[in-house]
This record gives C-alpha cells, structure tokens and sequence, in this order.
C-alpha cells in the first residue's frame, strides 16, 4: 500500500471516527435535554401524587381520632391533632386512652375506605416517657381480614397517649429513575470510547506496517546492491582468469585469485547475516557454553580489521585493563558481535580516525566498549537503532552500506547471554557502544 493509499484512509478513517463521536455527542446532549424534562415532568408528578396521598392520609388518621374520642366521650380539641413527621410518618396526638385492637381496627377501616392500600406499621407511645408500649405491623394482604396476630398487652388504663403510622413501603423513585436512565448515556459513551481506541490502535498498526515494509524494502534494496557488487566483481575476475595468457603472468594471476576470495568471503559474511536474522526471529538461537577469554577475541576481531583499517588510514586501539575478562559464552556469536561494532565504527568513522576498544570489570560484570569518532547519532534515533532494518539517515554520504541488521544482531546476541549494550552518542562526535555482559558463571542461559 503506498503512502497516498495510506494517507487518504487516515483521512477517511479520521473523519469518520471524528463524524461518530459529534454525532455521539449531540445525540447524548439531545437525549440528557429529554431525560432532564422527562425527570422534571416525572418529579412533578410524583410530588402530585404524593401529595395526595398525604392528604389522604391526614384525613383518614383525622376520621380514626375523631372516632375513637367520641367512643372516650373526650371533648378534646382536634386542630392540628395530625402532624407528619417525615415523608412516610405521621404523629397523632391524643392525650387519651388507646385500646390498640380498637385503633388498628379503626386504621384498617379508614385506610380501606380511602383507598390507602399500603403496608404499615403503627406504634402507641407513653406521652410522659415517649416510649413505645405497643406496636404491630399490618400487612397489605391482611387489610379487610380479622386474622391479624396481637402479642400480650400490658394494660393501659390511663390517659396520655399519642400513636404514630409509618408506611415502610413508601419511598420516592425519582433517584432510581436517574441512576437507570444515566445507562442512556454511559452505553453509547463506552461505545464510542472503544470506538476510539480501535482506531487509534488500527492507525498504529498501519504506521508499524508501512515503517516495516519501507525498511524491508531499504533492506532489499541494500542487499541487492551488497550481493551486486561482489558478483560482478567475481565474474569480471573469472573472465580474465579465463584467458590462458594468464598463466605466464603469476602476479596477475595470484591478484585476481585473492581477489575472488575476499569478494567470496564477503558474500559469506552477507548471507551469514541475513541466516543469523532468520534465526534470531524463529528463536531458534542456540547457545555453546564455554569460557571465553574476551581480550583474546578483542585481538582476534583487531586483526580482521587489518586491511580494512589500512584502506581507510584508521587506527584501532586497545586498553584492555579488565583484571577478569573470562566470559561463559558462545566465541562465535560474541565475536561477530564485536565485529559489528568496530564494522560500524569502521563505516561510520571518518578517514584517518581513531576507533577505541577498552574493557573493564566491576561487580561480576564485563564491559567492552568500542568508541569512534564519526557522525554520532541523534537523540531520536537511539531508541530505534536496535530494530531490525533500522538505519540512521547519513545525509550526504551515501558510502555507508549496510542492511540495518548488525546492531539488532548485537543486542540479541547480548541479551541471550544475560547481558545488554548501552549507547552514548553526540551527532557530530561520534558515538561509544557498550556490552556488558556477566563474568563467568553469572551467565544466564538463553
């Protein structure tokens, strides 16, 4: 997919996610408008009704103390008898003497009556110590029926007396409502949140993607011009040992020989490159265990880089000054590790410049470290040097070859050996890359 194709599908996939979270928004601005006078709507009616049935209430408790002071022949005063407490209790005041078989028959009656089918308690208080001396629970399916159960009474033969009702059942729904209508708007807020989320996630995805496939393709590009080279070399070599003249002429003859094998040694060490890579990704890295002297594989990887260093007039100097150097590891591995280091160094560094490797040992670890002086690296671009295919922008110098594969084959190799590479760059002044690796028997197995 190209970068237009790409671009025109975040646009689209942008405008669309934008296009449902407004259509989101106004439709949860437009349906919490609605619940809001739908609620105001509903808390008028509440309060409507239960107004009504206050005032039903009041009347009939009103109808039951009238009647049972015209049983007592009290001639007390009725005005404001009837208090209500709280929004399901009312008080009754009656300073007389209450039978509470006569009262809760009386309530029963009236409530019937009056259409106040409602669970409810009621409880008879001693005015002088507003304690409770008797109280029942009357439920709605026993109104009308005589088959409510009393408890023993204690007699109560003298005056003082208030009772109150309290309806247990009776409580407001406005918060209820509320508390289940905010799913209307949570719901589609969760949706579009997920919504959200899978676009985010999906444009990371194509960026990996199309990050990937460009280096793959700087990767394939790179190594058909690595392989180009050396081929051709080979085949223009070849052709001129060809010509049987060339056996009268033992320098040219012996020249072109070498030639073939350095070009042949370096499509060896491409393609073992790329094999290292595939192995690397099917972790199937396989480890050998032995103790390996890295100061000698430091010598080892200085003499590789003989020619190399000559071609270029740079130097390579060691300061090997760790007091124990011995690593449990696997020689080849570690070694083609270095030998990408001081590769990179190699390239990167400028003619005639210094490359420095120096190893130290501190609390059971091993540092080597391969210091240049050549272009650093930006601050941006350290935390992606270790991925595979990943190259720093060289600007203009286009020498610098390369598949992008040898510093994420130096941290693997690292990391299975319990190590890691530290990194400290300077754009402009070059850059020092760091293994630290465990001494010993602290290797841990891969």
């Amino acid at each position: 997919m190209g970068r237009k194709a790409i671009g025109t599908l975040l646009l689209l996939a942008t405008l669309g996610v934008f296009g449902v979270v407004i259509t989101q928004l106004l439709w949860l601005q437009q349906a919490r408008r609605t619940h809001k006078d739908q609620l105001e709507l509903n808390r008028e009616q509440a309060q409507q009704l239960e107004k009504q049935f206050n005032d039903r209430v009041v009347i009939a408790l009103t109808d039951v103390t009238e009647q049972i002071l015209s049983i007592t022949k009290d001639p007390s005063d009725l005005y404001d008898a009837v208090k209500q407490e709280r929004p399901n209790y009312f008080a009754v005041t009656i300073n007389d003497t209450l039978h509470p078989y006569l009262l809760e028959a009386l309530l029963r009656k009236e409530f019937s009556r009056r259409n106040i089918l409602e669970d409810f308690e009621y409880g008879i208080y001693d005015c002088f110590t507003d304690s409770v001396v008797y109280g029942n629970y009357v439920s709605l399916d026993t109104i009308g029926l005589d088959t409510v159960p009393h408890t023993k009474l204690q007699k109560l033969d003298k005056d003082g007396h208030y009772f109150g009702v309290y309806f247990p059942k009776r409580q407001s729904s406005l918060w209820e409502e509320q508390d289940a209508s905010s799913w209307t708007w949570i719901f589609p807020a969760v949706v579009t949140l997920i919504v959200f989320s899978f676009f985010a996630y999906s444009v990371w995805v194509i960026l990996q993607q199309k990050k990937l496939s460009e280096m793959k393709n700087d990767f394939i590009g790179n190594m058909t011009h690595e392989l180009k080279t050396p081929i051709s070399t080979i085949a223009l070599s070849s052709e001129v040992l060809s010509d049987p003249d060339i056996v009268h002429e033992p320098e040219r003859l012996k020249a072109y020989a070498q030639i073939i094998r350095t070009e042949n040694e370096r499509l060896r060490v491409q393609v073992e490159r790329v094999l290292q890579l595939s192995t690397l990704d099917k972790g199937e890295l396989e480890l050998a265990r032995e103790a390996v002297n890295m100061h000698a594989v430091v010598d080892e990887v200085r003499d590789h880089f003989l020619l190399p260093l000559q071609e270029k007039g740079a130097q390579l100097e060691l300061h090997l000054v760790a007091s124990d150097d011995v690593v449990m590891g696997d020689r080849v591995h570690l070694t083609n590790a270095l030998t990408n280091l001081v590769d990179n160094a190699l390239k990167y560094g400028p003619e005639g410049g210094t490359i420095r490797m120096s190893s130290s040992s501190k609390a059971g670890q091993l540092y080597l470290s391969v210091a240049d002086e050549g272009i650093g690296i930006a601050k941006e671009d350290i935390k992606h040097i270790f991925e595979r295919f990943y190259r720093v922008h060289t600007g203009n110098r286009h020498d610098v070859k390369g598949f992008g594969l040898g510093l994420h084959y130096v941290q693997q190799i690292t990391v299975a050996h319990g190590g890691r590479v530290d990194v400290k760059s300077e754009p402009g002044k070059g850059s020092t890359f760091t293994l630290c690796l465990p001494l010993g028997t602290n290797t841990t197995r891969a």
